[in-house]
């Protein structure tokens, strides 16, 4: 679906961590024609429409306010916190947030790539959720709400990542 697949994990990133410990883990590529640096992929991808959208929603929902301003500042390594996320762990290309409840992970990565029709960079989308204790069996789950929208989050992940990376080719064309 709009040129976004999912793909496993890559071995040896942030992301790779979480896929032996029992928690739900995804991940979704894509590539973009010619080279982009970390900080534009990131940015590119919280201040699409969609996401700000999602901004809206936790500034109302959970007192999380967000500006492109901060989104600029976490992209570019100047700060650590962006809306209802802080940095779990930063690479030279890739990112790993925790949500603010400790619960999910959002992560971002890209691979600069040679092909012989040019340059183009791989981008990576990828989610985690971490089980918890559940409260009657007392053995670790990722709860009912989470396999309930489950479905909705596979669609919305690769919407955010199509909507990230047609932002980045609409501006490249400029």
């Amino acid at each position: 679906m709009f040129s976004i697949e999912k793909c496993a994990v890559p071995t040896n990133t942030l992301l790779a961590n979480y896929s032996t410990n029992g928690s739900y883990v995804d991940c979704y590529t894509t590539e973009i024609p010619g080279q982009i640096s970390f900080p534009e992929f990131v940015l590119a991808f919280y201040t699409t429409p969609l996401f700000k959208l999602e901004r809206f929603i936790l500034k109302w929902t959970v007192s999380k306010p967000s500006t492109d301003a901060q989104a600029k500042q976490l992209a570019d390594g100047a700060t650590e916190k962006f809306a209802a996320w802080h940095v779990e762990g930063r690479g030279e290309n890739e990112i790993l947030m925790c949500d603010f409840q400790g619960r999910t992970r959002s992560w971002f990565m890209i691979v600069p790539l040679n092909a012989a029709d040019g340059s183009r960079t791989r981008l990576y989308f990828g989610s985690a959720v971490v089980p918890v204790r559940s409260s009657k069996t007392a053995e670790p789950s990722l709860g009912f709400v989470f396999q309930i929208l489950l479905r909705f989050h596979k669609i919305y992940s690769v919407l955010l990542l199509y909507s990230a990376k047609s932002r980045m080719m609409s501006r490249s064309s400029r």
